[in-house]
């Protein structure tokens, strides 16, 4: 039980994880559900788990790291099961300023890429479904379609 202990404390102090990451690397180190629960309650105890912090770190990381939009950060974090209060505080993280700056740096590098194409109509569609595909709200995605293409 210590070594248990011991192992899941490491892998949240490693990095930030949510509940559900940490609950399936218990089953994995084989606990059992009344123990698993227990792990959990402790480690939430010692602040060595919060999902708040968890989230702003995805979301600020996804963010800066991987230039996702807020649409493809909220959804990733529901899937792991990430609560509205935490997804919209950690989403609140993210300034507003950085967020239209890199919107327009991903669609100015992706309409000039794509500035060979014959068809208006085709760099339009295909401009507005990677700035969508990457995250950004449609009627952004939109904005910027008009104002480049």
């Amino acid at each position: 039980m210590e070594h248990i202990r011991k192992a899941i404390l490491h892998y949240c102090k490693y990095q930030e994880r949510c509940h559900s990451e940490v609950r399936n690397k218990l089953y994995e180190l084989g606990c059992t559900t009344p123990d698993v629960e227990q792990h959990l309650t402790e480690l939430i105890e010692i602040n060595a788990l919060n999902e708040e912090r968890f989230a702003k770190a995805y979301a600020g990381g996804k963010f800066r790291m991987k230039q996702w939009g807020k649409e493809k950060i909220k959804q990733q974090l529901k899937l792991k099961k990430i609560s509205d209060y935490c997804i919209k505080k950690a989403l609140n993280e993210i300034d507003g300023k950085d967020y239209e700056n890199t919107l327009k740096k991903l669609a100015t590098k992706k309409a000039q890429e794509i500035k060979g194409d014959r068809s208006i109509l085709s760099r339009k569609s295909k401009l507005y479904r990677y700035l969508v595909q990457k995250g950004y709200e449609r009627d952004l995605a939109m904005d910027q379609v008009k104002e480049l293409i």
